[in-house]
């Protein structure tokens, strides 16, 4: 079982240490994980770096074991259209075996929050400004691994009704997407914390069906867990899934998949 998605009180939002991590870890009969603190340029964002320190990262996770568990490194990146380079860069400055890409911010501003981004938006709209936010992102940017929670928009604290994003809803976007990633050799991470927010998989099943239909290969599975109680939450369900789809689900090390299978 394996858990790719996880942050630590390296990361800005993290709550737990990496040792209490592993420990969830262990307790949840988890045999890989890897961490995947947050690297996040918000221009306005003025009170709280959502940059992890480097130095905090290796003092943290360097020399980090436990016997029974594999513990690779990693880290969540906020894509934009404009910040490849910036990857490029920070993907440069230490090894890592995993790179999440994800959205976390839309025409500069955090979509978790009700305020502002909500305030002029109607769901339908948010969901389609969201999506072509996405699909910018995914085709600028090479330099990542797995696009981290697709759906991500329906569970974040501003979504007034909380409903999963309809894939039939919007289908041509959503398959252009998928599309993107395959063409490109990029995986799809099949999040699980919008099981319990949601109601629903990040993104749900269908996603990954069509995925494989446009020759998508590589799948990923992760709990965004932000502090102990979450680590490992679902993921026995979420590699069944994509074993059920794909034959297998996947891990890295050093930037390449391992496929696990069935």
């Amino acid at each position: 079982m394996f858990d790719y998605h996880m942050h630590t009180t390296v990361s800005f939002d993290g709550h737990d240490t990496p040792q209490q991590m592993v420990q969830a870890a262990l307790a949840a009969g988890l045999k890989e994980i890897c961490f995947t603190d947050h690297i996040d340029y918000e221009i306005n964002c003025q009170d709280q770096p959502m940059v992890f320190s480097l130095d905090a990262y290796s003092a943290a996770y360097d020399g980090l074991t436990a016997p029974g568990l594999k513990i690779r490194r990693g880290m969540e990146f906020g894509l934009k259209e404009y910040n490849r380079d910036q990857l490029k860069l920070d993907a440069s400055k230490r090894q890592y075996d995993f790179i999440l890409g994800s959205i976390h911010h839309v025409d500069e501003q955090d979509i978790y929050y009700p305020d502002p981004w909500w305030l002029d938006k109607t769901v339908a709209q948010a969901e389609k400004r969201y999506l072509e936010q996405t699909l910018r992102c995914v085709q600028h940017h090479d330099g990542f691994d797995v696009l981290g929670h697709l759906t991500y928009l329906s569970k974040v604290a501003g979504h007034p009704t909380h409903k999963p994003i309809s894939y039939q809803e919007h289908r041509e976007i959503v398959d252009e997407i998928l599309r993107t990633l395959a063409q490109k050799g990029k995986g799809m991470e099949l999040n699980t914390s919008g099981l319990d927010r949601c109601g629903a998989f990040l993104p749900a099943r269908e996603y990954f069906v069509r995925f494989r239909e446009l020759g998508g290969e590589i799948v990923t599975v992760g709990s965004d867990a932000h502090n102990s109680a979450r680590v490992g939450q679902y993921t026995r369900e979420a590699v069944e899934l994509l074993q059920d789809i794909f034959g297998y689900a996947c891990t890295f090390e050093n930037r390449q998949p391992i496929f696990h299978m069935r």
